[in-house]
């Protein structure tokens, strides 16, 4: 059986791989995708009042696989992005090793925005699935650590405000260095 916590670590040094192959700016773009999934996600679940009451209200499954459906198609789209090179010329090149770590170290904090994200939505659902849990008490292999983990996941954290200053920034970001 594989623990949940190092599946999480595998799965962000995946992500760190990916990052220092794509460069640091599309990983960025990224980033800002993530913030955009939460910040929707936050919206409908606060201010939609047919969202609220119906899949919110009831929690668990339908709940988790709302989320994790927004969230794994920005995502998706944010990986699609465009030749950033070619609308911004040779300004956000991958030419050194500088651009290369910081594209890893984007990486690895998208791989713990996405897994950590659906990590928290699927521990807020129970659950749903037979063959994922969390181990039941303490003294199971990587129980501490994995509750520890837990309570440090981006949705744990960015909440109401910090959601809408993480979106204001990552437009602001985009208005002023892509455009």
């Amino acid at each position: 059986m594989l623990s949940l916590y190092v599946l999480f670590w595998m799965y962000v040094i995946l992500f760190a791989i990916i990052g220092a192959m794509r460069g640091w700016a599309k990983e960025l773009m990224v980033t800002f995708s993530i913030a955009l999934a939460l910040f929707i996600i936050t919206v409908l679940e606060t201010y939609v009042g047919i969202v609220r009451n119906s899949i919110s209200a009831t929690g668990g499954t339908a709940q988790f696989w709302m989320r994790t459906i927004i969230v794994v198609m920005l995502v998706f789209f944010g990986y699609q992005t465009p030749n950033i090179k070619a609308l911004a010329g040779a300004r956000f090149a991958r030419e050194h090793l500088q651009d290369t770590l910081l594209g890893f170290l984007l990486g690895a904090f998208n791989g713990y925005l996405v897994v950590g994200t659906i990590w928290w939505y699927m521990h807020q659902a129970g659950y749903p699935f037979a063959n994922v849990i969390l181990p039941l008490q303490p003294g199971f292999p990587n129980y501490d650590a994995a509750i520890r983990m837990i309570n440090m996941l981006p949705p744990e954290w960015l909440t109401i405000p910090w959601i809408y200053f993480a979106v204001g920034i990552a437009f602001l970001f985009v208005i002023i260095v892509f455009i």
